[in-house]
This record gives structure tokens, C-alpha cells and sequence, in this order.
């Protein structure tokens, strides 16, 4: 009796659960499908981003937990990742052991900068055991280099995984799931990355960059693998463009920055005609530098598709103003950095390229680790939440930051609308590390800072000691283009201290008897070199745009 009564409760339970993962699919199914889907790689899909999900609603929980007693979280990490690493060569060195709370730790462990790590990240690569964590590294991530040389940062088990359980799983899909439903589909994305070359230290170790390709994510990506066996980048692009101009039912963008976004458009209104061709006849462009193995098996993928180049070629040839959601009818977002070097392509993305669809930056992170994560993707200036499990945060005062150790405040202290530096301890054994991050408290959450990022420490120009931000100085600049009316707008631009250049403005020759005499009088100064759209092409209106912009960002700097 009792194993027929167990048979039939198994029976009605594998029933239900059969019965919420069908009615679940079906959901998801008709937010959009992508017609290249096999069984195979839709299951993979679809159940990856349910076990991701929820991930990410458990972790939303946890979060929501945590920005509640800010201060209390924040302490027991510091305490915990000390004990961890007592024992090891740099813990005992600066005697983790003895360090009972955050006002210790203060007091008995200087700020530090990568210079203090270098001879512990020697002895890692090396591949001597327990000198920074008693966790070993599974790699040596290099960073970008935006405010000096590149370093070499150590990665760890448990650094990577507060990055994808806060990091990904809430920003890229919980998040994104919930301000977007339409996002939580089965239509692929595409995701711009390179297959890097790794390299591998004395002990062994991977050296590379900290983005790796996306080999778990692969079978919703609008990229086929073989792209992951192409070393030349322009090749990989035409590549990743290729395909995602193939499949219609394109979901979503998904890169770093964006202006890696701005540059696909970019490349694509130089290469449409190339790309069409290539759809339609089903082989790629011969010139590329591909070799002939991969050749073949991405040509296999492709096959013709004249159909598809017909209706691509007509909305090409009407402009690329709106072109994203032209070609790609279900694009529900576009997900990347919007901040500092990227404002201006994301900025042009919304006003041209993408016309309606959102651009969401939900993650704020660095080679080091998680800094903090975006709840509300759909605004458009971002600003992120810190995770209090991810790091230990200091803080120092904006006015404080050309000291060398100066006083620290912790997150519990900060003041709304103010402006500090960030100084973080990390999962992977950096210790109150200056990151070069400046960022601005918004709001609490709970009692955590919201903050939204400014510009890096090393982006200042700072000749003259005015400690001009990346940001204020493109903030003068399109108030300038702004007069001008609708018609002009900035392409690009960039910043030169006159020191490298032979130069001195035509509009200042009149001001002095000598351009010598004038040049060894205002030096040193800044070229600003600036690609503006609208405008008439001479060269009256560009002198005295020129003027106007020297003037006015002069003005509003000083």
C-alpha cells in the first residue's frame, strides 16, 4: 500500500512541476523567440536564466538585507576577510591578527596605491602560496591602464563571486527583468567581446584581461563559437555584426562601454553594403582575415539569406537615424557604461543610432571587484547602490585628496551631494587601495550610499593646479555646441596640454605684437580639438566657435 501512495506522490508532484516549467516557458516564449534557436541551446537558455534569476531575486533579498545595517555588514566583512588572511605573508606583516575593528584597521594600515603591492604580486606570479589571501588567485586580471600604467590585480574564488551573484545576476538580469519584462525572452543578444590572448606568470598562472568570453552565455548569443578562434579584432567585429544583422528577432546589445556600442554603428554605416552582400550570397567578405577552416564553418552558419538582405538594404539606404529598432523590430534594451569617457557616444546613441531604446548601466565594477549595482536601469543618469558584501568602503573628502594618508570617513558618515574619493579592501587581498575613483553621494538606500560615479583621478587636466574633471570640461563644451540650435551637435573631441604642441591659437595673434613673445606668456594652456556637425563649413565660424569655447570653458571652469 505505502509504495503505491508514494508512487502516486511522486507522480503528482513531477506532474506539477512539469506543469510551472511549461506554463514558465510559455511566459518567456511569448515575450520572443529567436528563430535560430535549436532544442537544444532554447532549453539551455531558458533554464540558465531561470537558475540566474534566481540567483539574482535571492541576492536582490540579501542586498535590500544588507542596505539596512549598512554599518554593521560592512564591519563583519573587514573582520572576516582579515581572519581569512592572517596567516598570510602580508597578514602577518601588518598583523591582521591584532586588528579588532574598522577604527584599527584605520589606524594601524596605511592608504595604499599599487606601487605598495608590487613586490607581493611578484612573489604570486611567482607562484609562492599564502601571500596576500589564503584563497590562491585563478588569475592575474591587467588592468585598463586609464590612470597610468596597466598593473596586475590577483582575482580570487570568492572575489568573482560576489561580482556575479551582486554584480550580474541582480544588475544584467533581475534588475533588467524588472524595469524591462519584455527583456525576459529567448530571442539572442549580441555581446560584443574578443577572445583574449592569455598569457601565464612564472608560477603558472593566466595573465590577461579581467573580461573573459562569455562560453556559459554562448548559445543566446546572436555570435556563433568559431568567432572565439578569430585573433584579429577588426575580423571578430565584422564577425559579431554579421550575425547579429541575421537574425531579426535580436534582443538585446550587450557591451562594456558605449562607446565600444557607438563604434558597431559606427562600423556598420561604413561596411552595410559589404555585410548585405555577404547575407545574400551566404559567404563572408573573402578580405577578411580569417583562416580557411574557420572560413568554412561560419559560412556553413550563414547560408544565404536574400530575404533578410532585401529588407536590410531598404532601411539602410533611408539613413541610419532610429536604424537599431528598424532592423532589430524586438531590441528591448542596450546595456553599458554611460559615464565619464562614454557620456558623449551614449549621448549620441540615444539622440541617433537607437532613437527609443533604452541604454542600461547597471553595473558599476572595476578589475578590483564589485563597487556597487543600479536598481533603477531605466534612468537615464545611473547611479548605483554599494554592495556591502563586495568591498569594504573608506572615503576621502574631495578637498582631502592630494594628501598622501589622509583621513577616511566610512559610508555610514557620508553626506548627500558631496564628492570623495574611494578607497577600497577587497575580496582578493588589497587593503585600503586607492582605486582613483572620485564619485558623488546622490541619496541613502536604506543606510547605504547611493552614489554615481564623476571621473577617474588620473582623467584631470591639472597644469595650472584648477583640477578640471573630464566631466566638467565636456559639460562647457556642448553648452557651447547647445547655442548653436538643433542642427549642430559634437561628434567627438578631445583635450592636449600645449606642452606637446607647436601651437598658438590664430585668434590670439592679435592680441600681442609676437606670437613668441605671446606663446612663452600663456603656456601653459589646452588645445581642445573638437569634430562638430551642423555647422557651416568655414573658416570665419570655425574661428570664432573656437573663440567662443575657449572663452566660455575658461570662464566656467575657473
Amino acid at each position: 500500500m505505502l509504495p503505491a501512495i508514494l508512487l502516486a506522490f511522486l507522480f503528482t508532484f513531477s506532474f506539477g512541476i512539469a506543469f510551472v516549467v511549461f506554463a514558465e516557458l510559455a511566459r518567456v516564449w511569448k515575450n520572443g523567440c529567436s528563430k535560430f534557436h535549436t532544442i537544444r541551446s532554447l532549453l539551455i537558455h531558458f533554464f540558465l536564466d531561470r537558475f540566474i534569476l534566481f540567483v539574482g531575486k535571492k541576492a536582490r533579498r540579501r542586498l535590500e538585507q544588507d542596505t539596512k545595517k549598512f554599518a554593521q555588514v560592512q564591519e563583519e566583512l573587514l573582520l572576516n576577510i582579515l581572519k581569512k588572511n592572517a596567516k598570510t605573508m602580508y597578514g602577518k606583516e601588518f598583523k591582521f591578527s591584532a586588528i579588532k575593528n574598522g577604527h584599527d584597521f584605520i589606524k594601524n594600515h596605511p592608504i595604499t596605491n599599487y606601487n605598495h603591492y608590487e613586490r607581493f604580486v611578484v612573489k604570486v606570479a611567482k607562484g609562492t602560496r599564502n601571500v596576500l589571501t589564503s584563497q590562491e588567485p585563478w588569475m592575474l586580471a591587467v588592468t585598463s591602464g586609464t590612470t597610468g600604467k596597466s598593473s596586475l590585480i590577483p582575482k580570487t574564488t570568492d572575489n568573482s563571486r560576489a561580482f556575479v551573484e551582486f554584480g550580474f545576476a541582480i544588475g544584467v538580469y533581475h534588475s533588467i527583468f524588472n524595469a524591462i519584462p519584455k527583456a525576459d525572452n529567448l530571442q539572442k543578444s549580441l555581446k560584443l567581446f574578443h577572445a583574449p590572448q592569455i598569457k601565464y606568470s612564472e608560477g603558472g598562472i593566466p595573465i590577461g584581461p579581467s573580461t573573459q568570453a562569455p562560453s556559459l552565455q554562448l548559445h543566446a548569443l546572436s555570435t556563433p563559437r568559431a568567432h572565439l578562434d578569430i585573433p584579429s579584432e577588426p575580423a571578430g567585429l565584422y564577425v559579431h555584426i554579421l550575425f547579429a544583422l541575421k537574425d531579426r528577432d535580436l534582443g538585446s546589445i550587450l557591451g562594456n562601454f558605449a562607446y565600444w556600442i557607438h563604434g558597431v554603428f559606427v562600423f556598420l554605416e561604413a561596411n552595410w553594403e559589404l555585410m548585405v552582400c555577404d547575407l545574400e550570397k551566404g559567404e563572408i567578405n573573402p578580405d577578411l582575415d580569417i583562416s580557411p577552416e574557420i572560413r568554412s564553418e561560419l559560412n556553413e552558419m550563414l547560408k544565404p539569406d536574400k530575404e533578410r538582405a532585401i529588407e536590410l538594404r531598404r532601411e539602410f539606404e533611408k539613413g541610419f537615424e532610429g536604424i537599431a529598432r528598424r532592423i532589430w523590430p524586438n531590441l528591448t534594451h542596450v546595456h553599458g557604461v554611460v559615464t565619464g569617457s562614454s557620456e558623449l557616444y551614449a549621448s549620441q546613441l540615444r539622440t541617433s543610432y537607437l532613437s527609443g531604446v533604452p541604454i542600461c548601466s547597471t553595473i558599476y565594477g572595476a578589475t578590483e571587484g564589485l563597487i556597487g549595482v543600479n536598481l533603477w536601469p531605466l534612468e537615464e543618469k545611473p547611479c548605483y547602490v554599494l554592495v556591502p558584501r563586495s568591498m569594504f568602503f573608506e572615503f576621502i573628502p574631495l578637498e582631502l585628496s592630494q594628501e598622501e594618508q589622509p583621513q577616511t570617513l566610512f559610508g555610514e558618515e557620508l553626506e548627500p551631494g558631496q564628492i570623495y574619493e574611494l578607497v577600497i579592501t577587497t575580496l582578493s587581498g588589497l587593503c585600503r587601495y586607492r582605486i582613483g575613483d572620485i564619485v558623488k553621494v546622490v541619496r541613502f538606500h536604506n543606510q547605504c550610499p547611493v552614489i554615481e560615479f564623476q571621473y577617474r583621478q588620473g582623467q584631470l587636466l591639472n597644469m595650472r593646479s584648477e583640477k578640471t574633471s573630464e566631466t566638467m570640461l565636456y559639460e562647457a563644451i556642448t553648452k557651447v555646441i547647445g547655442r548653436k540650435g538643433e542642427k549642430a551637435h559634437l561628434v567627438d573631441y578631445t583635450c592636449a596640454e600645449s606642452i606637446l604642441l607647436d601651437f598658438v591659437p590664430s585668434c590670439w595673434k592679435t592680441c600681442a605684437k609676437s606670437q613668441v613673445e605671446l606663446s612663452s606668456l600663456v603656456k601653459p594652456f589646452y588645445v581642445i580639438f573638437m569634430e562638430v556637425e551642423g555647422l557651416q563649413k568655414n573658416a570665419a565660424q570655425s574661428e570664432a566657435l573656437a573663440e567662443e569655447v575657449s572663452y566660455f570653458v575658461a570662464h566656467q571652469l575657473n
